[in-house]
């Protein structure tokens, strides 16, 4: 008991004594520690934003040419970067936008946008945006799209002249670019209820009023055509509303606008002078 006693001692007191000359020796291994720690979690915070990064490279869509966009199949996810041409409305968080770029154009339809960034979207701004390539009636659109501001150069179209393209299947080649129509004669669109052929329609069967779009009939070479003031992209405050109330059967003018396709050609109109 006596021996057992002793060992227990000599024990306590070499524990003892192997603390108060190990102080030193305890500070240095926590900081030893602590520095091993604060490496471990900067080489882990490091990790985890390089693996971050990563992955967001790996699932961020790649920008589609305009080519490759085109030849995407119809309710597929696509990725385009394009210049703001115009902007045609925004309701509810949501825009709808023609785009263009040197080699195509695109028209955005209810594209997710906030108010203040809707007021952004002026004519040459980059954007790059997602969504699904759709066809409506003919007219090939992005749809249910998300968009970011994108960096690079301003770019404005300039109108095309596709005149001579109209009855042609090379026309649908160039929709929803900016385009010019020139020497295009005004026939009659309908009859007022007196019976009178008139140059133009409220809503495309004459049902509307006054700030609803307006429809008007337009010939070239033998061919006849529809064309519509958008009143969502061109009100009627604006100067080509105003101008095309004022037409009559028999005018020759000159137009630009986008163009939009609805089973057929069926341009937005931006502008209407007499021909030159």
């Amino acid at each position: 008991m006596k021996k057992m006693y002793a060992v227990i001692l000599a024990a306590s007191i070499a524990l003892t004594a192997t603390g108060c000359a190990g102080g030193k020796a305890a500070e240095t291994t926590a900081a030893e520690t602590t520095a091993v720690e604060t490496t471990v979690a900067e080489t882990t915070a490091e990790a985890a934003e390089t693996e971050a990064a990563e992955t967001e490279t790996a699932e961020a869509p790649a920008v589609m040419t305009y080519d490759e966009y085109m030849a995407a199949e119809l309710d597929s996810a696509v990725t385009i970067e394009a210049f703001v041409q115009a902007k045609q409305s925004w309701w509810e968080n949501q825009a709808t936008v023609y785009a263009q770029d040197e080699d195509g154009a695109y028209f955005l339809y209810n594209m997710a946008c906030s108010e203040d960034d809707y007021e952004k979207l002026v004519p040459g701004t980059k954007i790059r945006a997602t969504g699904y390539k759709t066809e409506w009636s003919g007219e090939v659109e992005i749809m249910d799209g998300t968009f970011e501001f994108a960096e690079g150069d301003t770019y404005i179209a300039e109108p095309m002249d596709v005149t001579e393209l109209l009855g042609t299947d090379e026309l649908i080649k160039h929709q929803n670019k900016l385009v010019s129509f020139k020497g295009m004669t005004v026939e009659a669109a309908g009859q007022d209820e007196s019976g009178n052929d008139i140059a133009f329609l409220y809503n495309w069967d004459g049902s509307g009023s006054e700030g609803d779009d307006l429809y008007f009939t337009v010939s070239k070479n033998g061919g006849t055509y529809n064309f519509v003031v958008e009143s969502y992209l061109c009100d009627s405050s604006s100067e080509v509303y105003q101008a095309v109330k004022n037409l009559s059967i028999g005018d020759t003018i000159d137009m630009e606008g986008f163009l939009y396709w609805y089973e057929g050609v069926n341009p937005h109109i931006t502008s209407v002078t007499a021909a030159q």
